[in-house]
């Protein structure tokens, strides 16, 4: 195994325990929200305000400027002047590369397809699904979530949180299929029959490329 899997994917479309089921069969590490802890531990931001911007973008300037009093571990002159929501992502973006120089993985979501693009053994998938599926999905997660308008609600703004970040941290458009090398909707297989798809694809990808 020498691939690594990265997943973007719709809120609710059941992305992140595709990507922990397809890390479980080859026997490799799975990140998320490891990736945050990992990201603040060594850029000495602390885990918080790691988690506040996570796949947030934030424009807001003076959000920026306030929350800029409490960073620290970057000097150079063009960092310090860069806005918070910038810093935390090179910092997410640093802990990607270092991630996947360490070997084979699955990363789930944060731009990482962007940022392993000079990679050679990436394999970028996107994971949809119908809004059926999904609500249904968010309803049996969120147990405060009890009606199919709210679990709309959650995803749409999720969706969109999402959206928004990879469309302005990357050069290309967030869930359409040409940003990615595989695009399946979870709601046609059910979550196991798209984790055996997944893994099927990979193995063929892994024999062609020996």
């Amino acid at each position: 195994m020498n691939t690594i899997i990265t997943i973007g994917r719709q809120f609710g479309s059941g992305g992140r325990e595709i990507g922990e089921e397809v890390a479980k069969y080859f026997g490799i590490k799975c990140y998320d929200k490891e990736l945050l802890s990992r990201a603040a531990k060594e850029s000495g931001f602390c885990e918080e305000m790691i988690k506040n911007h996570d796949e947030r973008p934030t424009n807001s300037f003076l959000y920026n400027l306030v929350m800029d009093t409490y960073s620290f571990g970057y000097n150079s002159s063009s960092f310090v002047d860069m806005p918070i929501s910038h810093k935390v992502f090179l910092a997410q973006f640093d802990t990607i590369k270092k991630i996947a120089e360490e070997g084979p993985c699955v990363i789930v979501g944060r731009c990482a397809d962007y940022a392993l693009s000079e990679f050679p053994n990436v394999l970028n998938i996107f994971i949809h699904a119908n809004e059926e599926f999904k609500i249904a999905r968010i309803k049996e997660r969120f147990d405060d979530i009890k009606t199919d308008d709210k679990a709309r609600e959650m995803m749409n703004k999720k969706d969109k949180q999402r959206q928004s970040y990879y469309n302005y941290y990357s050069s290309k458009k967030w869930g359409r299929s040409d940003s990615y090398d595989l695009s399946i909707n979870s709601s046609i297989l059910g979550i196991e029959g798209t984790v055996k798809f997944i893994i099927q694809y990979i193995e063929d990808f892994e024999a062609l490329n020996k």
